[in-house]
C-alpha cells in the first residue's frame, strides 16, 4: 500500500493549521503597529487633563474687577505676532481671567496664540502642528508620514481584523477541561504554557475592544475615509459637511480655505469700510487701508457674546465668514462629539441665524460622531478612559506574549511560520467573506491580492525565500 504524501492531500478550510498560518503572517505584519497605536493611544485618551496641565500658566491672570479687552484687540494682537496672517478660530475662555487662545493661519500653516485678557500682551505662540497632543495625535495616526501614513496605519488597522478573528477561531476551546489556559493562564504549568495561556486570555478578553477602536478608527483615515466620502456621495449625501479630517492633506486642504475665506471676508469688509468715507478724507482712507488688512475683526465682539450665552460644550471656537458677506461660525469641539453644535451668527447684529445640535445630523454624522468619541475616551468620562487604557494594556500584553512564543519556537535559520500540511479546499462560503472584507476594507482586498500574486509568482519559486518563510510543507518519501 502507498500512502499519499502530505503534500497531495486535501483539507476543507478552514483547518487549524491554515487559520494558524494567517495569524501568524498577520501578526508579523502588524504587532509593531499595534504596539505603536497602543502606545500613543493611550497617551492621546487623556489629552483634555493634558492640556489643561500645559495651560495651567495661562488660566488665572486677570484680577478681579479688571476689565477684560474685547474680542477683536485680542484678535489683533494676535495677528500681529504673525504679520500677514488671518483669523481662523477664536476659543471662548473657559473662565473670564483666563488667557484669550487665538488661532491664525497663513496657507496651510496655522499658530495658537495665548494674549493676556488685560494688557493683550502676547504670553505664548506655537504652531499648531507643534502643540503636543497635536504631536501624538498626528504620531498615531499618520505616524508623522502625512497620507502615506495614514494608509499605512489603515492596512495595518485591516490585518489586524483578520489577526484577532483568527486568533479568536485558535482559542476556541474544542477539549479543555475548566477556565484556565482559556480565560485565565496556568500560573504552576511551566513557561511555555503559561505564555501561551497568557498570550490566548488576554487575546480573548480585549478582541471585542479592539476591533471597535480598529472599525471607529477608519473614518480618519486617508484611503477608508475618502471611501467613506464616495459611498456617501453616491446615496445622495454629497452635502454633508463631516467634522474630522480624512488624512493629511485634507487637514491641510481645510486650513488653506480658512485662510482663503477669511482674508476674501476682510478684504470686502476694508472696501467696504473705505467706500464709507468721505473721498476727500485721503490721509484718513490712507490710515483705515493701513490698519485693515492685519484684520479688523470687530463683529467678533458683537457675535462672541451671543455664542457664549449659549453654554455650548468646551472648547467653544467662533470662525469669521469664509466668503464675502457670510456668517459668522460657532462651534462647541468637544471630543464628546454627541455634544458638538454647530451655529450661524449674522455678523452685523449678533443675532444667531442657525444652530445645529448633534441629533440633526445626518445618521453617518451621528454614527461616527458616537464611534470616534468613544474611541478617544471622551464618550462617557473617565470610565470610557480606563476601558480605553485596559485594550491598549492587554494590546500589549498580547504583543509581547506573541513576540516571546515566536522567539522560543522558531527553527535556527527559519522565519518559524506554521508549516502547511497539504492544500486546502477553500468554500465558496470563505470565498465570499474574503470579497466582502475586500469591498469593504478596499486597502486590505488590494493588499490581499498583491501578496497573493507575490506568493505564487515570485516567492514561491525562489528556494530559499520559500524555505525560510514556510511556504511550501516538508518533503515526505512514499512509504511501501
Amino acid at each position: 500500500m502507498t500512502v499519499v504524501p502530505h503534500r497531495e492531500r486535501r483539507r476543507r478550510w478552514p483547518d487549524y493549521q491554515a487559520v494558524w498560518r494567517w495569524h501568524f503572517y498577520a501578526g508579523l505584519f502588524c504587532i509593531p503597529f499595534v504596539c505603536w497605536l497602543a502606545c500613543t493611544g493611550s497617551i492621546y485618551l487623556f489629552k483634555p487633563q493634558v492640556e489643561a496641565w500645559l495651560d495651567r500658566p495661562y488660566a488665572h491672570l486677570a484680577q478681579p474687577g479688571e476689565m477684560r479687552a474685547p474680542p477683536s484687540a485680542e484678535v489683533r494682537a494676535a495677528l500681529a505676532v504673525e504679520p500677514g496672517s488671518v483669523l481662523h478660530a477664536y476659543q471662548l475662555p473657559t473662565k473670564p481671567e483666563a488667557a484669550a487662545q487665538v488661532l491664525v493661519g497663513k496657507g496651510v500653516e496655522e499658530w495658537r496664540i495665548w494674549v493676556h485678557p488685560v494688557t493683550l500682551r502676547v504670553l505664548k505662540s506655537v504652531p499648531e502642528d507643534d502643540r503636543f497632543m497635536k504631536v501624538v495625535f498626528r504620531l498615531h495616526g499618520e505616524l508623522l508620514l502625512g497620507d502615506r501614513g495614514s494608509m499605512l496605519v489603515e492596512l495595518a488597522a485591516s490585518w489586524a481584523m483578520v489577526m484577532i478573528l483568527t486568533g479568536l477561531y485558535l482559542w476556541w476551546p474544542r477539549s479543555a477541561r475548566g477556565l484556565a489556559g482559556v480565560l485565565y493562564p496556568r500560573l504552576g504549568a511551566g513557561r511555555r504554557l503559561f505564555w501561551r495561556d497568557l498570550h490566548a486570555a488576554a487575546g480573548v478578553w480585549v478582541s471585542a475592544f479592539a476591533i471597535f477602536l480598529l472599525v471607529t478608527g477608519l473614518p480618519w483615515a486617508k484611503n477608508w475615509g475618502g471611501y467613506l466620502k464616495e459611498i456617501r456621495s453616491l446615496a445622495g449625501q454629497a452635502t454633508v459637511r463631516q467634522d474630522w479630517t480624512t488624512g493629511r492633506s485634507s487637514e491641510l486642504a481645510q486650513r488653506a480655505a480658512l485662510s482663503a475665506g477669511s482674508l476674501a471676508g476682510q478684504q470686502l469688509a476694508s472696501s467696504d469700510a473705505m467706500a464709507g468715507m468721505d473721498h476727500a478724507d485721503m490721509p484718513g482712507m490712507r490710515r483705515l487701508a493701513a490698519y485693515l488688512p492685519p484684520g479688523s475683526y470687530t463683529a467678533i465682539d458683537r457675535v462672541a457674546p451671543t455664542v457664549a450665552a449659549l453654554r455650548l460644550a468646551y472648547p467653544v471656537l467662533v470662525t469669521p465668514p469664509l466668503s464675502p458677506r457670510g456668517a459668522w461660525g460657532g462651534r462647541s469641539d468637544a471630543q464628546d462629539r454627541p455634544k458638538r453644535t454647530t451655529l450661524r451668527i449674522d455678523g452685523a447684529s449678533g443675532r444667531l441665524v442657525q444652530r445645529e445640535d448633534f441629533g440633526q445630523r445626518n445618521w453617518v454624522d451621528q454614527a461616527v460622531g458616537v464611534g470616534v468619541a468613544a474611541h478617544e475616551g471622551q464618550l462617557f468620562g473617565w470610565p470610557n478612559q480606563l476601558i480605553g487604557l485596559f485594550t491598549a494594556v492587554c494590546l500589549l500584553t498580547v504583543s509581547l506574549s506573541a513576540v516571546v512564543l515566536w522567539w522560543r519556537r522558531r527553527p535556527n535559520g527559519l522565519l518559524g511560520a506554521p508549516i502547511p500540511v497539504g492544500r486546502p479546499r477553500f468554500s465558496t462560503g470563505l470565498l465570499a467573506l474574503v470579497v466582502i472584507l475586500g469591498l469593504l476594507l478596499p486597502l486590505f482586498g488590494a493588499s490581499l491580492v498583491a501578496v497573493f500574486l507575490l506568493e505564487r509568482l515570485v516567492l514561491r519559486r525562489l528556494a530559499g525565500a520559500s524555505r525560510w518563510l514556510g511556504l511550501h510543507p516538508p518533503r515526505r518519501a512514499a512509504l511501501p
